[in-house]
């Protein structure tokens, strides 16, 4: 339990925080799955930018590391090139 006012205050900006990274991670991941579950190459390629920013953002924040960021992004555009 928080003792202070400013514990407290952190306590309140750390659940704040938590679920506007939890929005932001969940709201990528679902559209990481729907480029993934797709067959269209054409659509995979014109949804495939704006999933390299969302996942760019969240490595800029700290939301997820950087390298799982690149990690990422490269098994997406691996399962791009694999569409015909």
């Amino acid at each position: 339990m928080a003792n202070t006012a400013s514990a407290e205050k952190a306590v309140r900006q750390n659940e704040r925080r938590r679920l506007h990274n939890r929005y932001y991670a969940k709201t990528t991941r679902n559209a990481i799955r729907a480029i993934r579950t797709t067959t269209d190459k054409k659509a995979a390629e014109a949804d495939a930018p704006k999933v390299y920013a969302m996942i760019d953002k969240l490595a800029k924040i700290g939301v997820i590391h950087k390298n799982k960021a690149s990690n990422l992004k490269s098994g997406i555009q691996l399962y791009i090139n694999k569409l015909s």
